[in-house]
């Protein structure tokens, strides 16, 4: 095979390595052995950078079955946790098997490294690159830093804020004040994060600094709502993104990843109730009358500016984790479509977890094809799409409310459970629905697990790898 404009000149040279079988006799297992633990790093480091940037567990372990059989490697398992991949290596029955573990640390989620990713695992499982160039292109990858400067990221989850309180409802001084909030608790969240604090400490800080925030507008003769104001300012802690990652691992067959991702979601939201209760108390030693205020209370505007509302924060999301730009305007019309669609059937009197359920369907339908055009995971356009719909705001409801109220407590958690599994399932079912569309996809529709939101279906170039040997 020739070397294209798009194939790197090293690639030709590592295709030998990578389409060549590993051998099983004694004299080259040493040889294989090196070639193995190479290749499970590859695969390993691939599944680190996709866990971390919130691919769902089955994503994951398809990514890396996938890079290593099309490196050549076989009789192998991948495994996936919260924070630990494991893969595993047999050449053969009378062969000590090699075993490689990955811790996965936290990291600061970039979706521009997760296209790259992405791409680059593409371009592997096509045969157009080999093992050796694709680990030195991850590490390009992952070592370049991010493409946009800090100071954009904060305006952006300020843009972010201003644009959920629009959502909700608020006027122009919640929309001011929300765009304020957003902004401050980014910077006290990212200075507490540089000292490595727990992320549940930081949940607190950024509750307490965001009810500050609300107290202080109330003590102004502004015209407020303090539930309002206080909802609209801590939605950059919210965890429904996180809580929806765990429905879909729940849904596609990995219940321990989706336990622990489960556990995270309570237990920051549980932070974010903290730091809200400290802040009121502050207000009642300080004098400050906040009148009663309801955790989680919001209400939803008329559905044109819903639409314009949901559509920014979408965007401005997808700015702030570092999307490439050519997939902003197309995340916020997709993001628009399904908010429409929500706001419709809210309307015309579904309930709002089938509203919820019908926006994700929607959602997931049209964002495969369109992230198929943007050169994106659909990913990324699911997570901007899917956070205007806020899941977070009811597990916080439900949290906040179970000290005064257990009933009202009960019913706010059995709503923010059925609004996430309504747009978990419904997103999924999107993608189930999406891909046989494509194409090519009805030969491989028999082998399908689940619907990929990062990297390919299956190694669909080994037919040509047997030909070329």
């Amino acid at each position: 095979m020739a070397a294209g404009p798009d194939r790197p000149d090293d690639a030709v040279s590592d295709e030998r390595a990578v389409d060549t079988p590993y051998e099983t006799t004694e004299t080259s297992r040493t040889a294989n052995t090196r070639e193995i633990t190479a290749t499970m790093d590859l695969a390993l480091r691939i599944g680190e950078v996709l866990l971390s940037s919130g691919a769902g567990a089955s994503d994951v372990s398809a990514a890396m079955n996938n890079v290593g059989r099309a490196c050549g490697l076989r009789r192998f398992t991948a495994d996936v946790t919260f924070t630990e991949l494991t893969m595993t290596a047999q050449t053969a029955g009378d062969a000590v098997p090699v075993i490689q573990i990955r811790q996965v640390r936290y990291r600061e989620v970039d979706y521009g490294d997760l296209t790259l990713v992405d791409q680059l695992i593409r371009q592997v499982v096509a045969g157009v690159i080999g093992r050796e160039y694709a680990s030195r292109r991850l590490n390009q990858i992952i070592s370049s830093g991010h493409s946009r400067p800090r100071w954009s990221i904060s305006l952006a989850l300020g843009v972010m804020g201003g644009s959920i309180g629009l959502f909700l409802g608020g006027d122009w001084v919640v929309v001011l004040v929300a765009a304020v909030a957003a902004v401050l608790v980014d910077l006290l969240q990212r200075r507490m994060g540089r000292r490595r604090l727990p992320a549940f400490y930081q949940q607190v800080a950024g509750g307490l600094l965001a009810t500050l925030i609300a107290v202080g507008v109330t003590a102004t003769p502004a015209q407020v709502s303090p539930s309002l104001v206080i909802s609209t300012s801590i939605v950059l802690l919210l965890t429904g993104v996180n809580f929806l990652g765990a429905i879909q691992d729940a849904l596609t067959g990995f219940p321990l990843t989706a336990g622990a991702r489960i556990l995270e979601a309570f237990l920051a939201t549980a932070g974010i109730v903290a730091g809200v209760s400290g802040g009121l108390q502050v207000a009642d030693v300080l004098g400050v009358d906040l009148g009663h205020v309801s955790p989680g209370a919001y209400a939803l505007a008329d559905w044109p500016v819903m639409v314009v509302g949901g559509a920014i924060a979408a965007a401005a999301y997808a700015f702030s984790a570092y999307a490439p730009e050519r997939s902003l305007l197309p995340i916020a019309i997709v993001a628009g479509l399904s908010i429409g669609l929500y706001a419709v059937a809210l309307d015309r009197g579904v309930g709002i977890a089938w509203s919820s359920a019908l926006a994700a369907l929607l959602l997931g339908l049209v964002s495969y094809p369109v992230a198929r055009r943007v050169r994106v995971p659909s990913l990324v356009v699911v997570a901007a799409g899917i956070l205007p719909f806020l899941p977070g705001l009811s597990i916080y409801r439900g949290l906040g409310l179970a000290a005064t109220d257990a009933s009202a407590a009960l019913l706010a958690m059995v709503t923010a459970i059925a609004i996430a599994l309504a747009l978990s399932s419904g997103a999924i079912l999107g993608e189930y629905l999406a891909q046989p569309i494509r194409r090519e996809a009805r030969r491989l529709e028999a082998k399908l697990a689940g619907p990929r939101m990062v990297g390919p279906h299956s190694v669909r170039h080994e037919r040509g790898v047997r030909r070329r040997r």
